[in-house]
């Protein structure tokens, strides 16, 4: 058992941790938003995007309109994300804020004159920003907001999330300054952003199922309890066309840890019979939280059945229960 003190030096360290990797992340946004997204002139989506916009109409600095928005934001999703989501977002805000400010008079001449590139430029890195700051516990802000709130209460990724939000504040820049080009752009960030962040945040959570056939089914699931430290579902199957019975092994694991469980099979039988497919999700023990709303409302008792066997099946239900 560890010790109360080495708890706590162990959950200040994790903290610690991450607001820097907090600011490491903002930082970054902010470097790429500045240098390459705003000499361009193009609406992005999220706060920064109607900061931009603020900022290209009445010449308001991006990183004022920015902190003001996000704090508005934060008011509204306070009781939804939970005090340490909405401590480190305000943090985040404020640091994302700071460092807009100091890059945006610095970067205003931009590094090329390539604005494609600018903005695949410019979107790979704020995506890298987002991800990693959203891995800590903490958020940028704007949009990630929303995104977050969304993300509490349903399976819907944060980078989706973020893409609906963002296609209503781009479309919107189009209606003021009426250049398609940079429309375009707008999309071609948001796109990029949403790709790049979901990358991040969901690599170490992607699954990978195993199906194993082999005749030392026992030794592998073993060794996969042991040292992969995964559990296995033994299935019983039947070879057809050997017409014997077989052990079927089904296990869930990591992506990250696949191959582990690659060499577990390999070095217990080279022979072995194994399929591997990408699992979109997997939720339970060891696991995701499977998030789904549900219905509060108590199921009715009376159903309608259209035949008298069918209403005898109910009642045997019913008893049985």
């Amino acid at each position: 058992m560890l010790s109360d003190k080495k708890i706590n030096t162990v959950k200040i360290w994790r903290s610690t941790r991450d607001y820097i990797f907090i600011t490491l992340g903002v930082a970054l946004y902010a470097f790429g938003f500045c240098g390459f997204i705003l000499p361009e002139k193009v609406v992005t989506g999220g706060l920064a995007g109607v900061a931009t916009l603020i900022y290209l109409l009445w010449g308001i600095p991006v990183a004022v309109s920015n902190y003001a928005l996000n704090l508005l934001l934060l008011a509204i999703a306070y009781k939804i994300v939970g005090k340490k989501f909405v401590v480190g977002t305000v943090f985040g805000a404020t640091m994302i804020s700071l460092f807009i400010g100091i890059f945006q008079p610095l970067l205003a001449g931009g590094f090329t004159h390539e604005p494609f590139m600018n903005i695949v430029i410019g979107a790979t890195l704020c995506g890298l920003g987002i991800g990693t700051t959203f891995v800590h516990n903490g958020s940028s802000g704007g949009t990630d907001i929303i995104a977050a709130m969304v993300s509490k209460k349903s399976n819907v990724t944060i980078g989706r999330t973020m893409l609906y939000v963002d296609c209503i504040i781009i479309s919107s820049g189009y209606l003021i300054f009426h250049q398609i080009d940079k429309m375009v752009y707008g999309f071609v960030f948001m796109f990029f952003v949403s790709y790049v962040a979901d990358q991040v945040i969901y690599t170490n959570r992607r699954a990978v199922q195993f199906t194993i056939i082999s005749r030392k089914w026992q030794e592998i699931a073993d060794a996969i309890i042991r040292d992969a430290h995964r559990g296995c579902t033994v299935l019983h199957g039947q070879g057809w066309y050997s017409k014997q019975d077989v052990k079927v092994l089904l296990v869930m694991c990591r992506k990250i840890e696949s191959v582990t469980i690659s060499r577990i099979i390999k070095a217990i039988d080279p022979h072995a019979f194994v399929t591997q497919a990408n699992v979109s999700g997997v939720y339970g023990h060891g696991f995701d939280e499977l998030k789904v709303k549900i219905n509060s409302h108590k199921h009715e008792e009376k159903t309608s059945v259209p035949s008298g066997e069918g209403k005898a099946a109910v009642r045997r239900s019913n008893s049985e229960e």
